[in-house]
């Protein structure tokens, strides 16, 4: 089972990092934390975001499109990171998280949320997308 780990934000991480020993004590820690994780075979990926400043949303209505920049409102429902993680269940990725270090100086959270994965979508899907889906796949896999 594949999921997704989000780093929820803080508002100190919406402020950008500011180097402190107490940030330097968090990269420590959280670097130990990824290192077990590739050496146990759950993480398949992850990094840091930076804040919300940076970044722009596209907003869709039918076929218009509009750019709305950054910073965004309500801090509490924007992602400062994020893990993938390949686990048995999701008992194992509650298991893995409680294990992380807190990944902020303050109080944080993380989230959890399982991929879809192809047999989710059972008789929905033809031959042609399963295929499109496996070679698509393929490619990003590197294979």
């Amino acid at each position: 089972m594949r999921v997704m780990v989000l780093v929820k934000a803080t508002e100190d991480s919406e402020q950008g990092i500011a180097p402190t020993a107490e940030t330097t004590e968090m990269f420590e820690a959280m670097g130990k934390f990824n290192e077990e994780l590739v050496n146990a075979g759950v993480m398949l990926g992850g990094d840091g975001l930076k804040p919300s400043s940076a970044g722009k949303r596209i907003a869709f209505d039918g076929a218009n499109r509009s750019v709305i920049d950054g910073p965004f409102a309500e801090t509490r429902e924007l992602v400062a990171g994020y893990w993938i993680w390949e686990v048995k269940d999701m008992d194992e990725a509650v298991a893995w998280a409680k294990r992380c270090p807190n990944p902020m100086p303050g109080p944080s959270e993380l989230e959890i949320r399982p991929f879809y994965e192809m047999e989710d979508f059972g008789e929905i899907l033809t031959p042609e997308i399963i295929e499109t889906n496996e070679r698509l796949r393929t490619k990003l896999e590197g294979e």
